[in-house]
């Protein structure tokens, strides 16, 4: 088998600090994303849910349909799944009361079995290794409980923990950086860092947008969930622009 044989790309980005920033720019505009068609648009949680799991699952089939990587789909396949998970987790933690701390416990419950079972199947979890469909199935399950999850982890911190959004903000953001520091340190398996700062952007992007868009009393700006939405949507794409991503590339052993 020749080198470039062995050398497949994968079909989403490789971690690079442009796919962290569009990272934490999407997961924020997800949050306020939900915010704005399950409460400005009247739509509530659970209507909202069903219409953005729709968007989410017709992306998702064409990204994994897709034989390359592309930016634009990818990003927006990341988009949907994090607005659907905000609406989700609200409507899992307030509408069926089950309550933050209930509903962080089980997501991050699913979470995990997720990244066991594709472990027991595949024997890997590795996101530089998403080239085939069962695999990228897998990918995407694993996305869609950690972004719900982020919602409620976001809220649990902010409300319950009784940390505010900006002091929420602050704690997420110091874990990501002592996550990045492992890295550069190499102290910690590199799949295991990924996954945990890939979770960790989650609520990051959850209270930093609930700081935006929430009230004065709740501890927010209060600023316009529309206005909110194009100006991280034209962030995204100006990033995007500026530092072009590419596919991250797995390697496949020689038989």
């Amino acid at each position: 088998m020749t080198e470039d044989l062995r050398n497949a790309a994968s079909k989403v980005p490789a971690a690079t600090a442009a796919f962290w920033i569009v990272k934490v720019l999407a997961t924020t505009l997800g949050e306020v994303g939900g915010n704005l068609l399950s409460m400005n648009m009247g739509l509530g949680y659970l209507a909202a849910t069903a219409i953005l799991a729709v968007l989410f699952i017709g992306l998702a089939v064409i990204q994994t349909m897709a034989r390359r990587f592309r930016a634009s789909l990818y990003w927006a396949t990341i988009v949907a799944s994090t607005t659907a998970g905000t609406t989700l987790a609200d409507y899992c933690t307030r509408s069926l009361g089950i309550g933050y701390t209930g509903g962080s416990l089980l997501l991050l419950a699913l979470v995990l079995l997720t990244l066991f079972s594709w472990r027991a199947v595949l024997g890997q979890v590795s996101a530089d290794r998403i080239a085939d469909r069962q695999t990228e199935s897998f990918y995407w399950i694993t996305i869609t409980f950690s972004q719900t999850l982020g919602t409620a982890l976001g809220d649990w911190f902010a409300d319950t923990a009784g940390f505010g959004y900006a002091g929420s903000a602050v704690i997420f953001g110091a874990v990501i950086l002592v996550t990045f520091a492992l890295h550069l340190r190499r102290a910690v398996d590199g799949v295991i860092l990924f996954w945990a700062a890939f979770i960790m952007t989650r609520p990051l992007g959850a209270v930093v947008g609930n700081f935006f868009d929430k009230s004065g009393e709740l501890g927010g700006l209060a600023l316009s969930r529309p206005l909110i939405v194009s100006i991280l949507a034209a962030a995204m794409v100006l990033v995007l622009l500026l530092m072009p991503q590419r596919a991250g590339h797995h390697r496949v052993d020689a038989e």
